[in-house]
Formats: structure tokens, sequence, C-alpha cells
């Protein structure tokens, strides 16, 4: 299959998971973290989620699970933007979920528009080391923005982190991840726009949540462009979960020949 048709067949792939509503709402990751964990455990470990509850079957089953190896070999290259994003502050909680941390905005902290849909923006939380890696290499942490559109569709914005100079967003929230409890805390006012990242560069695939239940037909959208994070946020971030939780990153994922979309303004 030459170039050209693959691509316009991934194209059509992808129209179609827009044109169809999606059950993976943001809030359907489990909420009963005590019932599995990421250590290399046959039973409770990603090897076993579908062991563990019934309803997690595509954990082990499924063909379009993430995260993935964002790999040269695998990568089509596209010459268009294809999304925007329209973020406003917004009154914001911070939550302990045992396996990691989440802000949860509770007021319309605004969007992302991905070929004419648009998905609000309902939460973040982050991973430590990355769960989506880059030709092999994985990163220091990994943050999640997860968005919603009407229909019930999921889309996640994934961006990686190397250790370096602080990160203005956790800077911000540093004091309220140390003292965060498992019940909703009150941040105030809380601008995703902080959340400082480029859009020209990116990858998209589809894909799933990388938590039980692992629903799939997920839009994900990693951001190329490495930011930084210092060792001071990374460590709040896992002395504040449960113990055991400390690294809470997925195993990648077999892509099952699944294309990735890489968008660069500059290809010609």
């Amino acid at each position: 299959m030459d170039p050209n048709t693959k691509a316009i067949l991934c194209f059509g792939l992808f129209f179609l998971y827009l044109s169809f509503p999606n059950i993976s709402l943001a809030d359907s990751d489990t909420k009963d973290e005590t019932a599995f964990t990421y250590e290399q455990n046959p039973d409770k470990g990603p090897e076993g989620w579908s062991k563990v509850n019934p309803h997690w079957k595509v954990c082990n089953t499924g063909k379009f699970q993430s995260p993935i190896d964002l790999t040269n070999q695998r990568v089509s290259l596209i010459r268009d933007q294809a999304w925007s994003r329209d973020y406003k502050p917004a009154p914001a909680v911070i939550m302990n979920r045992g396996h990691d941390i989440m802000v949860s905005w509770k007021g319309d902290a605004g969007k992302i528009t991905i070929r004419g849909t648009e998905f609000k923006l309902v939460q973040c939380h982050w991973h430590s080391p990355s769960e989506h890696t880059v030709n092999g290499t994985r990163y220091d942490m990994e943050l999640h923005m997860v968005h919603t559109s009407a229909r019930g569709q999921t889309a996640v914005i994934g961006v990686l982190y190397r250790l370096g100079k602080p990160n203005e967003f956790l800077t911000r929230l540093l004091n309220g991840i140390k003292t965060v409890e498992k019940e909703e805390k009150s941040l105030g006012i809380v601008d995703p726009r902080s959340i400082r990242f480029q859009t020209k560069k990116f990858y998209r695939y589809i894909g799933s949540l990388t938590v039980p239940p692992c629903t799939e037909g997920v839009i994900w959208t990693i951001v190329k462009k490495v930011n930084t994070i210092s060792q001071e946020q990374i460590a709040a971030l896992r002395n504040a979960v449960d113990d055991g939780y400390e690294t809470n990153s997925r195993p990648v994922q077999d892509p099952h020949g699944r294309s990735i979309w890489f968008y660069d303004p500059n290809v010609v």
C-alpha cells in the first residue's frame, strides 16, 4: 500500500472515531485504587488487571491500548495543525485518588477543538515516570489533561517532562499537593493556561485510558516538546500518593499495527 493511500485510510479511521459517541467518560477510570497495582504482580499488576474485575477485560485483550512507544518507524508526517485550544480560569479542587493526584475543574475551564469537535477540559493528573515513550526513551513525568465532548468522547493531552527547572504550574500547586487528602480540597481559581506547552508539533493516535477499566476510543495528543520539572516537584507527587503507587506508570502496550500521526506545520 502506497503512503498516500495509507494516510487516507488512517484519516478515515480517525474521522469514524470523531463521528460516533464514545462510552469512555473522563471520570470512568476506577474509583477503587486498592484493587490494582503497578507492580509486576500477575494477579493485581498491569499484566493481570483483567483478572481483578470482569469489567476490566479489555485491559489485557484490547487492540487499542495505551500508552505506546511513539517510534519513528510508525509515524506518518502530516502538515496540518488540526486542533486549537481555548482555556480560561475556573474554580478547581485537588484530590488524592490513591494511585495519583488529580486537579478537577468545577467550572468552565475551556476546551480544545479537534477537527470541529469540542472537548471540555475536566481534570488533569500526573504519572511518574512517563507512560508514553518516544523512540524507547521514558521521561521523568507525564501530565494528562482529560477532556470530554458533549457526546461522551474522551480526548487526552499528554505533556512529557524531564528533570530541570521547576514547572510553573506545579509550583503554584505545591502546597496543595503536599497537604492533599482523599477528600476534595478547594484550590480556588486555577488557570489551565499556566500549564504551558507548545502546540505546533505533536503526536496523535487512537488509544485507551491507561488505568482500569482501560476503555478504548480515546483520542491521544502527545506534545512533542518536552518540558521540565524539578526533583522536589516529582518527590512531592510521589510522596502524596498511597504506598506502592510512587511509580504509577503503565508499561507500553502493543500498538497492534496502529498508525501514529505526527503533526508538523513545517513539513513540505
